[in-house]
């Protein structure tokens, strides 16, 4: 994960086969429930393809027609249920648009915080926020599950995730808020060239990443309760599925993104 994102293009790539991976794993898991049926090539295909048109577009390379093969495959994917005979196409429906906007759209925005635009209408590479954004989950995970063995006594959700209590919450939050403001620190150790964050606003992105990441945790856990199963996949030794990876990022991306725009308009 870190050496993906010390490039423009490795990021690009990284993200690409995250999110072909993930769709992937996700229609494998919605195609198991009794009567629905998502064309898991097709959908897989589609995410990953706007992943990457989104940082075509973003950096400059193309413009707005990239999208076009896209939206013909969303639109190909409603078509396709006209001919398959589905008791219910809803379903299918309903299945195929939640993997596009629950595992492609979140992924695909990570450019907008990997790729910023000058005034120039000139994009440039920007590593340190989407790496530290994930840095900012590890962190959070590791400081929750620590500080809940050793202190958690009461349940943060315990009708979704039992396992989660508001001790070891607040203390990975601490844990990511004290990271966030080390990080602003040396980000704008140079007063002659300041980041595009200050150490407030560094602050700031630990807080939304803490809140939205845990968030993304319990949709998933909810997700997985839903379906009835206990990992979304074995693909990763020790974590489980991609989903199981993935799942905090899947909030915390979009939260991210409107935290990052909304403090620049001022």
């Amino acid at each position: 994960m870190v050496l993906g994102m010390m490039r423009p293009d490795t990021i690009i790539l990284l993200f690409a086969l995250i999110t072909g991976l993930t769709i992937w794993e996700y229609c494998g898991l919605v195609n198991n429930v009794e009567g629905v049926r998502v064309n898991q090539l097709i959908s897989t295909i589609a995410g990953v393809y706007l992943v990457i048109a989104v940082a075509g577009w973003r950096v400059g390379f193309v413009d707005f027609r990239a999208f076009v093969p896209y939206i013909l495959t969303i639109v190909y994917m409603f078509i396709e249920e006209l001919y398959l005979k589905q008791k219910n196409p809803i379903n299918d429906w309903a299945y195929t648009m939640l993997g596009q906007m629950y595992v492609a759209m979140p992924f695909a925005m990570i450019f907008f915080l990997a790729f910023q635009i000058n005034d120039f209408n000139q994009a440039s590479f920007e590593m340190l926020i989407p790496l530290c954004l994930f840095i900012f989950l590890w962190v959070n995970d590791s400081g929750a599950y620590c500080t809940g063995s050793l202190l958690g006594k009461h349940k943060l959700f315990p009708r979704i995730s039992p396992g989660k209590t508001w001790e070891g919450s607040i203390g990975g939050g601490i844990l990511v808020l004290i990271v966030a403001g080390v990080i602003g620190y040396f980000a704008n150790n140079d007063p002659s060239n300041p980041h595009l964050l200050s150490i407030g606003g560094w602050i700031g992105l630990g807080l939304v990443v803490v809140v939205f990441g845990t968030w993304g945790d319990l949709v998933e856990s909810l997700f997985k309760r839903t379906l009835g199963i206990k990992d979304s996949g074995k693909i990763l030794p020790g974590h489980g599925g991609m989903l199981d990876r993935f799942d905090s990022s899947l909030l915390a991306i979009p939260a991210a993104v409107i935290y990052l725009y909304s403090i620049t308009l001022f």
